[in-house]
C-alpha cells in the first residue's frame, strides 16, 4: 500500500522482481491472480491510455529524438510553454548544463541523443516525466548515470515540489533510497520488508548486507 504523496523506493538483488512490479502497474502485461488498484479502483477497469496518462515513467535507456532540447522535454506536454519547460529542466537538473550551450535549448539532438552523454540523456528524460505533472512517477534506474550530487538535488526538488503526488524509485545506490518515505526490499518476487532505511537496517538482514556491501566497494575505489 503506498499512500498519496509518498515517495517510496523498491529495492534488491538483480532479477528480483522490482521492475516486474512496475510492468505490471503499467499494465505492460496483465497479472494472472490477485489486483492492483489505484484510488480504489482496479487498474483492468481503466482503459491503458487513460492509466499511462496518471503515471510518468523514466527508464535506465532513454528515448530521444532528433530534435531541438526544448522539443524533446516538451514531448512530455507537447502544448506546454517554455517557462513550463524550463521549470521543468531546472527541477531536473537538466538548465545547468543547457545554458553553457550556444544554442541552449534550441540545441539540436542527433539520433538517440548520442551528443549528449548519458547521464545528460537521463536529466532530459526526467524533465519530460516531470513536465507531465503526472500523479504517479516512477524513476527505475534513471539516475545511475548521474553524480551523486546531481541524485540528490533532483530528488530533493521532486521531494519539495511533488506534495501530495506518488514517486516510485528503483535504485541501487544507496545514497539514492535512504531518504525515501518507505523502502520496500524485494527478494524474488516478494516484498520481505519495508520500512524507513534506519528501520530495514538494523531489522532486515539481507539490506544491512547491501548497504555493508556498497560501502566496501565504495571505500576500495576511493
Amino acid at each position: 500500500k503506498v499512500d498519496p504523496g509518498e515517495k517510496i523506493a523498491l529495492v534488491g538483488h538483480t532479477g528480483s522482481g522490482k521492475t516486474t512490479i512496475v510492468n505490471l502497474l503499467m499494465r505492460f502485461y496483465d497479472i494472472d491472480e490477485g489486483e492492483i488498484l489505484i484510488d480504489g479502483v482496479n487498474i483492468k477497469e481503466i482503459t491503458k491510455e487513460s492509466l499511462r496518462n496518471t503515471i510518468s515513467i523514466v527508464l535506465q535507456d532513454t528515448v530521444l529524438f532528433i530534435d531541438s532540447i526544448a522539443n524533446n522535454i516538451k514531448y512530455g506536454k507537447l502544448d506546454a510553454s517554455f517557462e513550463e519547460m524550463k521549470a521543468a529542466a531546472i527541477l531536473a537538473n537538466v538548465n545547468f548544463f543547457v545554458k553553457k550551450l550556444p544554442d541552449r535549448y534550441d540545441t539540436m539532438l542527433t539520433e538517440g541523443g548520442s551528443n549528449l552523454s548519458q547521464g545528460q540523456r537521463q536529466l532530459l528524460s526526467i524533465s519530460r516525466a516531470v513536465l507531465k505533472d503526472p500523479k504517479i512517477l516512477i524513476l527505475d534506474d534513471s539516475v545511475s548515470a548521474v553524480d551523486t550530487k546531481t541524485e540528490k538535488t533532483i530528488l530533493e526538488n521532486l521531494r519539495t515540489t511533488r506534495a501530495g503526488k506518488t514517486t516510485i524509485l528503483i535504485a541501487h545506490r544507496i545514497s539514492t533510497i535512504e531518504k525515501m518515505d518507505k523502502i520496500l526490499f524485494i527478494d524474488e518476487g516478494k516484498m520481505v520488508a519495508v520500512g524507513t532505511h534506519r528501520e530495514l537496517y538494523e531489522t532486515c538482514e539481507d539490506y544491512r548486507k547491501m548497504v555493508e556491501l556498497q560501502k566496501l566497494e565504495e571505500e576500495g575505489g576511493q
